[in-house]
Order: C-alpha cells, then sequence, then structure tokens
C-alpha cells in the first residue's frame, strides 16, 4: 500500500474533452490529481473519425471550459484535426496533469483503506477518488447478421473508415442512417463512389431555422436540457440523436438526390444475399415528421417570448423530392450488385472491461449511475452521452456537468 503522502485526491482516466475538462475544474480546486490517458490527448477524435469529419456543432459552442471562440467563424464547423489541436492547447495553456502513453488495465476498490487501485503501464496508482472519462461511445456494436456474411465482402465499422480511396473499388452499402451513416454515405457519394444506405427509424433535424443554428435554439429553448427520465422509456431504450449535417441539413431525400440508393432496414441474410424491410418510405417519413416537430417547438418558443426572428426559410434538402427505387429494393446480392465494402454504422458503447469495482456496471457492462454519481463513493463517470440530459456527451455539456461532478467530489473530500 502506497503512503497517503503518495496517494492521489483523483484519479481521472480519459484525456479527451471530457477528462481535461474535469481536471480544468479540480486544479482550479487545488486538488492534487493526474489524468492519465492511454494514448495521445483525444486518441478517439484521432482515430476514430473519417478524414473530412467535422464538429456537429458550430465553433462558438464548442468551446472548453474558461474559453469563448473569437475567430473569424462562429457559425463554422470544426475539423477533427482541429478539435485536437484546440484539445493540446487546452491542456498546455491551462498545465493540466496529463500522462499520456498510460493505459489503466484495472480497477480496484480497497475498503479497508478507502482507495482505488489503478493498474498502469508504469505501475499501480492509488486514489481517493477515480474519475472514468473514457466515454461510452468508444467501441463499436454490430448486429448479429453482420457474422453471416460472405468472408469476401469488407466490413468495417464506422470509426474505422478513413476516405473513399481507403475502400477498394465498388459500390459501398452503409448500414445506419443516424448522423455517421447519413455523413460517410455523403463522403462516399461525393467522392463518384455507388453507394447503397440501409435506412432505420431516425429523426433528422434542419442545420439552421430563422436565421440561427439549430444548436442556438436547442440551448435557448432548454430542448437540450430535458432530463434523461423523461426521454428513455421503460425498457431502457434511448432514440438516437438525430441525422444532422456538419454546415448544412442533411436528410434521407437529400442524399438520394445526390446518388445515394436508399433501402429499407437490413433485417437478414437469406442464400447469400442481404435482405431489406419495406420500411424505406416510412423511415423518410419518419425523420420528416421529427423535423417538423422540432420546427414547432422552436417556433412557440420564439412566440411565447416575443423573440424578433426571421421567417422560416425553405430548406432545399428537405423540400426536394425523394427518390426511392420502385420497387423497393428488397434483396442485394454482394456478388451480383458489385458490393466491395460495407460500413457498419450501427452504434457504440463504452470498454469498462478493466472497472472491477462491484455495483457500477450494470448488466450489459455499461455505466449505471445518477448524474455521474455511482454507487460507489468516490468513483465517478463524466463524459456519457445522454448521462444526465439530452445535452449530455457532447460539448455543450461539459461546463455545467464537469463542475457539477467536481462540486459533488468536492462534498465528498
Amino acid at each position: 500500500m502506497t503512503s497517503d503522502t503518495d496517494c492521489l485526491d483523483v484519479a481521472v482516466v480519459g484525456g479527451g474533452w471530457a477528462g481535461l475538462g474535469v481536471s480544468y475544474y479540480l486544479a482550479q480546486a487545488g486538488l492534487r490529481h493526474c489524468v492519465l490517458e492511454r494514448s495521445r490527448i483525444g486518441e478517439t477524435w484521432r482515430t476514430q473519425r473519417w478524414d473530412s469529419f467535422r464538429l456537429n456543432t458550430p465553433n462558438w459552442a464548442s468551446m472548453m471550459p474558461g474559453d469563448q471562440y473569437d475567430g473569424p467563424d462562429p457559425d463554422g464547423f470544426m475539423t477533427r484535426d482541429a478539435f485536437v489541436a484546440l484539445l493540446e492547447d487546452f491542456a498546455a495553456r491551462n498545465r493540466l496533469p496529463v500522462e499520456t502513453l498510460t493505459p489503466v488495465a484495472d480497477l480496484s476498490f480497497h475498503g479497508g483503506h478507502e482507495r482505488f487501485r489503478l493498474e498502469t503501464s508504469r505501475g499501480p496508482r492509488w486514489a481517493r477518488n477515480v474519475v472514468i472519462a473514457s466515454g461510452n461511445l468508444n467501441r463499436p456494436r454490430r448486429p448479429k447478421v453482420a457474422a453471416g456474411l460472405p468472408a469476401g465482402l469488407l466490413q468495417l465499422d464506422a470509426s474505422d473508415y478513413r476516405n473513399p480511396a481507403s475502400l477498394p473499388a465498388g459500390a459501398v452499402l452503409v448500414v445506419g442512417s443516424a448522423q455517421c451513416g447519413g455523413q460517410i454515405a455523403e463522403d462516399l457519394v461525393q467522392a463518384g463512389r455507388r453507394v447503397f444506405l440501409a435506412t432505420g427509424r431516425v429523426g433528422r433535424g434542419a442545420r439552421r431555422y430563422r436565421g440561427y443554428d439549430i444548436v442556438f435554439w436547442f440551448t435557448r429553448s432548454g430542448l437540450f436540457d430535458v432530463p434523461r427520465k423523461d426521454f428513455v422509456d421503460s425498457s431502457g431504450y434511448i432514440m438516437g440523436r438525430p441525422l444532422l449535417g456538419a454546415g448544412r441539413t442533411l436528410s434521407l431525400q437529400s442524399l438520394s438526390a445526390q446518388g445515394v440508393v436508399l433501402l429499407g432496414r437490413l433485417v437478414g441474410i437469406e442464400d447469400g444475399c442481404l435482405t431489406f424491410a419495406g420500411d424505406l418510405a416510412e423511415n423518410v417519413r419518419f425523420g420528416d415528421e421529427v423535423s417538423a416537430r422540432v420546427k414547432r417547438s422552436i417556433d412557440a418558443y420564439i412566440a411565447a417570448n416575443g423573440i424578433d426572428a426571421p421567417a422560416a426559410d425553405d430548406d432545399p434538402a428537405e423540400t426536394v423530392a425523394p427518390s426511392l427505387p420502385d420497387p423497393p429494393i428488397l434483396s442485394l446480392d454482394p456478388a451480383e450488385d458489385g458490393i466491395a465494402a460495407l460500413i457498419w454504422c450501427t452504434g457504440f458503447e463504452g470498454d469498462f472491461e478493466w472497472v472491477r469495482v462491484p455495483g457500477v456496471l450494470d448488466a450489459r457492462g455499461q455505466p449505471a449511475h445518477e448524474e455521474g454519481v455511482t454507487a460507489q463513493p468516490g468513483l465517478y463517470f463524466a463524459g456519457l452521452d445522454f448521462g444526465s440530459t439530452r445535452n449530455s456527451g457532447t460539448l455543450l455539456s461539459l461546463v455545467k456537468e464537469a463542475h457539477q461532478l467536481v462540486s459533488h467530489l468536492l462534498a465528498r473530500h
């Protein structure tokens, strides 16, 4: 057992935006801590984003604690590399105690000494409190049907996709029509690739509405502040984030107008062929309905508060007529249809197999918590997608949630 002088007040696991944000407030509070990062600052952003990736929040809303955007393009959208540079600069300017190349292989709690032990590549570390900020969207999920696909068909996850040129010649099937799927499908079709997109029941949003980026209205009207309990159903299901383009509106109909061949939901494999549900028109309609509902909420907020906002303009991505296959495509033969690659855009989960503390993970191995606070005193989760509100898991939530977490930790400390 290490001495009291060698025991940290707090160990933060993960050097992404959430971990750095927590570290910022820990430093302000004068707590002795370190940030243990498995590789480099912002590693997930470096290695699990495609080359043309841009943040979905505008520059003015993509700032770290204590910072404000003062550049020439507040309504622009940061590239992947620009965001990594922002994180590195934030850590350096604030002299945050980040230890890179220090993966944590095991986390346990030693009750007799009221301390946590973290097994790292540089030896054990001890801390009175631990904040896990490694994220719950860093391990891709694939449906069971993936195991039955032909061996010669290249399969990769959204986190492994880089650019159209990195794929073999031929058509590409993208499965999943939320943000990753829609944006990757557009990246491919704009490069001249033949693209099939297997859609699902996913909402979408306009990029701008009534004179402002949609994020402006989300934050101002409180649509982002809806608490978790109000949008989780009895089974624990949470509808994913809507399809949203970085810089402009993205819709299924706008993708089809660019040449993407739309399909219904992927349901299985029969005789070597991929089969799809006949729900494509319904999926397009559902996206339109979600967008219209959000706009009505914004209109109501503007009217109730007497805000002088411009009238709504027609958005070409929403008014363009969808180009749907007629009859619908219900089956594809990878060989006959020339499909050389399949990209799974079917969601992510967190990798917490290294957490050995009882009662802090649920039956699926995912965080069990209440607004980041677990049943084990002194153990916290930060930066979880939908962790507390609809805003959680985005930079927009960082200041409030990181400050709140550190305040809870200070009260215990």
